[in-house]
């Protein structure tokens, strides 16, 4: 299969980027499995294993998309497409009243339902890009993994569960202060900030780490550093929001909006088997699987199905700006 993988930016990331991390590995996968695979990605994009073209975000998509490729797959919302059989990732949470595709494919169950939808895939990280996990290291700190300056990630619930406990922390995606949304500056010596890391780097971390804090006050369309962290034998501590209830039962982790009681899990955090968590990654969120998923689906496009009932849309309107989080 001849496979058209579009992105409005660059690849490789070379520190944080998700979506971009994600569409690294498809191609990947895809390439070693005989496919032949082409990005479409924002100037100064570089791969070993696909030819690279580049996107411009002022050119008809129509004109762009090579007439020999069988099927596309977009990771960003496109309109007016016609040319191939296609279909549209949805990363994040598109607002309410926005129709979107009908061949759009969720990143979580949760999600999908949450817009009407039906299809959806989970990620997959290729182990091939991390160190392997030494599970018998000592677990020295909890971690926070995400762009800390999103105020729904919550890193400050993720400080005060890690002070309340006695733990120290180390935030990955956030510097101590933070003058892009708002003036924060974090007093607190109990937190060490790394900012944008690469994957080295962040291995170093998880791989000590007693487990991650992901208290999120919106609904997570799916969350890469759950299962990033899950592989390096982290439990996950977080709210019960978005994705996080299908990703992250109750072996692994524990869910709740209640500070107090994720700081009481943090304590009690052996409870959790490191081995468990890598075991459960390596069985429900490796590229493999990942990839055997999306081939059914340009499978279904190739043969002129559409993925979504209906046209997927917010089913309901967001009424607050943040989840609750309660002490």
């Amino acid at each position: 299969m001849r496979i058209l993988i579009v992105n409005n930016t660059r690849i490789p990331a070379p520190k944080y980027g998700g979506t971009e991390r994600v569409i690294w590995w498809l191609g990947k996968e895809l390439n070693r499995l005989g496919h032949v695979v082409t990005y479409l990605v924002a100037p100064g994009s570089t791969c070993p294993f696909a030819k690279v073209l580049v996107y411009d975000p002022a050119v008809d998509i129509n004109l762009q998309v090579p007439d020999d490729v069988d099927v596309v797959h977009f990771h960003f919302q496109v309109n007016g497409f016609s040319k191939k059989p296609y279909l549209i990732n949805v990363h994040d949470n598109p607002g309410f009243g926005q129709q979107l595709n009908r061949n759009s494919v969720f990143v979580s169950a949760n999600q999908a339902s949450r817009y009407g939808g039906e299809a959806f895939v989970h990620h997959g990280l290729d182990p091939d890009d991390y160190h392997k996990p030494d599970l018998s290291k000592k677990r020295t700190h909890a971690h926070f993994l995400a762009k800390a300056a999103w105020k729904v990630k919550n890193v400050k619930g993720a400080i005060d569960v890690a002070t309340q406990s006695g733990n120290k922390l180390i935030v990955l995606g956030g510097t101590r202060l933070n003058l892009k949304m708002g003036l924060r500056f974090t007093p607190n010596l109990n937190v060490r900030f790394k900012g944008m890391v690469n994957n080295d780097a962040k291995a170093a971390v998880l791989n000590t780490s007693k487990a991650l804090l992901f208290p999120v006050l919106w609904h997570e369309p799916f969350g890469l550093a759950i299962i990033e962290s899950l592989y390096f034998g982290c439990p996950v501590l977080g709210t019960p929001y978005g994705s996080l209830p299908e990703l992250v039962p109750a072996e692994v982790g524990l869910l709740s909006d209640s500070k107090s009681d994720l700081v009481n899990a943090l304590k009690a955090i052996n409870q959790f088997s490191n081995q468990h968590c890598y075991e459960y990654a390596m069985d429900n969120f490796m590229v493999h699987t990942m990839v055997q998923k999306y081939l059914k689906l340009y499978e279904r496009v190739l043969n002129g199905e559409q993925l979504n009932l209906g046209l997927p849309t917010l089913q309901v309107a967001n009424t607050v700006k943040y989840l609750p989080w309660s002490d």
